[in-house]
């Protein structure tokens, strides 16, 4: 179990479990920020990660992509600069709830500092884009992180003073220790700037009919080319990750929409029932019903919880 090391995460790790008092994920005052909790831990369990920044304040978890093991924890955050279904293992005890924020990536926002500190300051040697990484989260990235969490806590801070915390959060991730890593996957250059893009429409019209040929030809690449930088960055075949991204969309609309089986798979695409329930057991080991019964606490959103008067904390 990982606990916070320094007044600093100690004071995120009081501060998120205020503004998440219960388990699952919980809306922030912010749109693309939300916080996690868990108070059981949680054994290797398929997700969906979208293009994110995940600071763990106090517990831990590891994320599993093809024969890589990626730690976050009180002394570690996570990057997504692509959508990735990967699986997670959490430690977390009552006593000892995991706690988490996580920001979505604003691709706009996030080109704009890119470009900024590419012209103030290149990266010396280039590096080799990565879609996942994980890094030790250093003083200052724990500083603006408990300035956000203090902001959130209040709805006039939220709103003013917010979305600058957040542009500083993330210009903090892009100069640090993977920072070159980072920036070059966020770049969006070369054949993993293809592959991303196309994991990003994939990603965003997942209920639409999607042909792997169609996607190969958007990307400029042919097919055999196509699959191969596919696998190289997404650790899986195009096919199996529309599948995955289908089926991790609706297993959320049956836990936080109460969609039946049915009318989720058929909301994500599937127009067999049959095939959506082989389909879905296959990836997540239990079927459509059961798993969203067994998963209907930790994936729940949560609405906002608003605390005035602790914005100043310490």
């Amino acid at each position: 179990m990982s606990k916070p090391s320094s007044p600093a995460q100690r004071q995120m790790a009081a501060l998120i479990e205020q503004l998440a008092p219960n388990e699952g994920y919980t809306r922030s005052l912010l749109d693309g920020v939300r916080f996690m909790r868990a108070n059981h831990p949680l054994g290797r369990t398929p997700v969906l990660y979208e293009p994110m920044i995940v600071i763990v304040c106090q517990g831990s978890k590891r994320g599993y992509l093809a024969d890589r093991v990626y730690h976050y924890d009180a002394q570690h955050y996570l990057v997504l600069s692509v959508p990735l279904p990967f699986s997670t293992e959490t430690e977390a005890t009552p006593e000892e709830p995991l706690l988490a924020i996580s920001l979505r990536l604003d691709m706009t926002a996030i080109a704009d500092l890119v470009m900024a500190l590419d012209q103030e300051e290149p990266v010396p040697t280039p590096a080799a884009p990565m879609g996942i990484v994980s890094t030790p989260l250093d003083p200052m990235l724990a500083d603006t992180t408990v300035r956000l969490l203090q902001a959130l806590s209040s709805p006039r801070e939220a709103q003013i003073l917010g979305p600058g915390i957040v542009r500083e959060l993330c210009y903090r991730v892009l100069i640090g220790a993977q920072g070159g890593a980072i920036r070059a996957a966020l770049a969006s250059q070369g054949h993993f700037g293809r592959i991303a893009r196309a994991l990003r429409r994939i990603h965003n019209d997942y209920e639409q009919a999607l042909d792997v040929g169609t996607l190969a030809r958007e990307a400029g690449l042919s097919l055999p080319t196509f699959h191969a930088h596919f696998k190289a960055v997404a650790s899986t075949s195009p096919i199996q990750y529309i599948k995955s991204v289908r089926l991790h969309q609706a297993r959320l609309l049956m836990i936080r929409d109460d969609l039946t089986a049915a009318a989720a798979g058929a909301r994500v695409g599937y127009e067999s029932a049959s095939q959506f329930n082989r389909e879905f057991k296959r990836l997540f080991g239990r079927s459509p019903g059961e798993e969203t019964r067994a998963m209907k606490q930790a994936f729940a959103l949560l609405p906002a919880t608003q605390l005035e008067g602790i914005a100043t904390t310490h």
